[in-house]
């Protein structure tokens, strides 16, 4: 024989016979290729015709047998191809037919199992008929797939993809269907996932699109808290303060955590309280309350909407509600008659709520003319607390600018969003962004209690060699290095020795960890370490550290990203067109009167400073790109460069990239927009309410909310 079908590697080939030995053969292919093989792989030997021909011949002829009669005429017992061959074409079956049959068995594994050495068993016929139907089955997702995908091309969305819009575009399950047409429809048209859908009018809402983009990513199974029995405080065990407290907010503000007492001292001093919402009075490490916002991890913020990190409950059962007597961690700072802090001391308490103070109603009320004036005649209640609170916040801030060594920006202006009638649609909602001078009085005075007490209980927590959650910093401006870890460090700029976010835990997990730290260290001083919930080098504290900082950033984020969306809304509702800005750098301009910094044709040569005159184009709300050019030079750099500085604290831009809203598909990979430089995390106010939310300017000790 000079001649052989073989099979190598689960696949058949013929090939010229070279040489052979007791156990081998070497054979050469058509291509020159010569190859060393098992006598046990040669399946078939002949003389003629050439090999080429023969294959040629039978993988034609093979399409034509009848593979239903072929599985007739089988045995049912093993079988060899050649006594299938002779059953089929007769008993003189020749080399040609013998291949076809043999291709026609190789390539049937539903009808016939291959038994190795050119033998088969024919399949029992209920194996066979569904192996039938499920082949019927993968034909018609075919067909219905290639039909899909040129629906698709053609501008129209088939109702199935429309169905899993958004876990296709942000959460694919490559097997289904849906995926499968997509991704045919992308290869055949060039064009990207997210621009056919866009095309096909899949895509009516940017605002679901950009809320179902993060919720599938963060919220996959939902919003809504587990069914687990809220708890409560034991009230009357605390004792009641003597303090008169009161809040300052937004009128939105639901999660109030925060709330501020001053009760004069005989020699002229004061005692100055900060007192803390206290949800870890009632919560217990790993029970079920507290893994529900340790998977949260914060409340998350955006215009017109927020997801809160505990229960509407729970939050009601501890808010600093006005007329209510709540449980609080209370901070007592004591100050002398020169505003000198004597001492300090950490309470477990109820507080009396006389007041619930709203930055929207009272910011323009309360200046610093008015505070320097009588307060028997200031229209705003808390007249006398609040001068001395703002006497009290300067005192505090110059002494952190003497450690940091160069004074806080407050120039320049923070933005409120309000978005009023979400719930009729999107396309009814109208947003309200309402500019708030930055370092306002009331802003001011939260903020620096709220350094003085992260601080204060910070340094108490690790003097008495507690573990807790710090945020420090290093550096200024370019050079700045912030970070959180379980181990106290200085943060630089905001000039503290130490500083552990424990001021909103109803809103931040962090600061719900560190309140449990801080109970423990005010039920049993130095002996905390034996009854706290975290102790020295607690590996679970670590995870926590970590989570918790890449998840609270994801949300910031999402919330820039969804306050672009709304100001591009915005311009669209008051149909701005042109507007007034100044230059940054590499082409960014940033728009007077509105939180948006978006790169303009023609800035790309103009200095630093510069004023400008942009024209706005059509903006894409869920790309969230808004085209911008250059319309008029209005004023060279100069004393336009002194004002964007200000305006930016270290002189560093907080640039508002647009957001590229891409897939999980790899043609259009998703990218996140870019957030700004963080200049003082630590200082960093509070998040918006519901309805409500701030767009914050770079400064080194932002207002708190």
């Amino acid at each position: 024989m000079t001649y052989v079908v073989y099979e190598d590697a689960g696949k058949l080939a013929a090939a010229r016979i070279m040489s052979q030995a007791e156990a081998s053969l070497q054979v050469e292919l058509a291509s020159g290729k010569r190859q060393k093989i098992k006598q046990q792989q040669a399946l078939l030997r002949f003389d003629s015709p050439e090999p080429e021909a023969l294959m040629q011949w039978a993988q034609e002829q093979q399409g034509e047998i009848e593979l239903d009669l072929l599985w007739e005429f089988a045995p049912d017992e093993e079988f060899g191809f050649e006594q299938l061959a002779a059953e089929y074409y007769g008993a003189a079956s020749d080399a040609r037919q013998q291949a076809a049959v043999l291709l026609r068995l190789h390539g049937a594994p539903h009808y016939f199992s291959r038994r190795g050495r050119g033998r088969f068993r024919k399949a029992t016929r209920e194996v066979l008929q569904a192996a039938l139907a499920g082949i019927a089955r993968r034909q018609e997702l075919e067909r219905r797939i290639q039909a899909e995908a040129s629906q698709l091309q053609q501008g129209s969305c088939p109702q199935s993809i429309a169905e899993r819009l958004y876990s296709l575009l942000f959460k694919p399950d490559k097997n289904s269907a849906e995926y499968k047409a997509l991704a045919l429809a992308v290869r055949q048209s060039g064009k990207g996932a997210l621009q056919l859908l866009r095309e096909a009018g899949a895509i009516a809402s940017p605002w679901r699109f950009h809320m179902q983009r993060f919720l599938l990513e963060y919220f996959p199974r939902g919003t809504a808290f587990p069914q687990v029995a809220t708890p409560t405080p034991a009230l009357p065990e605390l004792p009641l303060s003597q303090a008169r407290a009161f809040s300052i907010d937004d009128s939105e503000t639901t999660e109030i955590d925060d709330a501020l007492s001053l009760q004069p001292r005989d020699d002229g001093g004061v005692l100055l309280g900060i007192h803390i919402a206290a949800p870890a009075l009632a919560l217990q490490r790993d029970g079920a309350w507290d893994q529900a916002a340790r998977q949260r991890m914060s409340t998350v913020y955006m215009p017109g909407d927020k997801i809160t990190m505990l229960p509407d409950s729970l939050v009601q059962a501890f808010t600093l509600a006005e007329g209510s007597h709540a449980p609080a961690l209370s901070l007592y700072v004591d100050f002398d008659p020169q505003s000198q802090i004597r001492g300090f001391e950490t309470r477990i308490e109820r507080v009396e709520i006389v007041a619930n103070l709203r930055h929207d109603q009272l910011d323009s009320l309360i200046t610093e003319q008015s505070l320097a004036g009588d307060p028997a005649l200031q229209p705003y209640p808390c007249a006398a607390e609040l001068a001395r609170l703002w006497q009290l916040a300067q005192r505090l801030q110059a002494a952190r600018e003497q450690v940091r060594g160069r004074p806080e920006r407050h120039a320049g202006v923070d933005f409120s969003f309000r978005v009023h009638d979400l719930d009729q649609g999107e396309e009814q909602a109208r947003v309200e962004i309402v500019p708030r001078r930055r370092g306002a009085p009331l802003d001011l005075i939260v903020a620096e209690m709220m350094i003085l007490a992260n601080a204060t209980w910070g340094g108490w927590l690790a003097e008495i060699g507690l573990p807790a959650i710090y945020r420090s910093q290093s550096g200024f401006g370019a050079n700045q290095r912030t970070r959180m870890s379980t181990r106290p460090a200085p943060h630089q700029g905001l000039g503290v020795a130490q500083y552990a976010w424990c001021t909103s835990p109803l809103r931040r997990y962090a600061d719900l960890v560190n309140q449990g730290q801080l109970i423990a260290a005010a039920r049993h001083g130095r002996t905390a370490a034996l009854a706290a919930p975290y102790r020295p080098k607690d590996a679970q504290l670590y995870a926590v550290v970590e989570s918790f900082e890449e998840t609270y950033k994801a949300y910031g984020d999402f919330q820039r990203a969804m306050e672009r969306y709304w100001t591009l809304r915005y311009l669209q509702q008051q149909g701005i067109a042109q507007a007034d800005g100044a230059v940054l750098r590499e082409g960014l301009v940033r728009i007077d009167g509105l939180p948006l910094v978006l790169p303009a044709s023609g800035a790309q040569e103009l200095p630093r400073g510069a004023r400008v005159r942009v024209q706005f184009g059509q903006p894409d709300l869920v790309t969230l790109e808004q085209p911008c050019r250059v319309l008029q030079l209005l004023q060279a750099a100069g004393a336009a460069a002194e004002t964007v500085e200000a305006e930016n604290g270290d002189g560093e831009a907080d640039e508002q990239q647009p957001l590229t809203a891409g897939l999980q598909l790899a043609v259009d990979q998703a990218a996140q927009e870019e957030p700004a430089d963080e200049t003082a995390p630590a200082a960093a106010p509070e998040p918006a309410q519901h309805g409500v939310a701030h767009v914050h300017g770079q400064s080194d000790v932002p207002p708190a909310a």
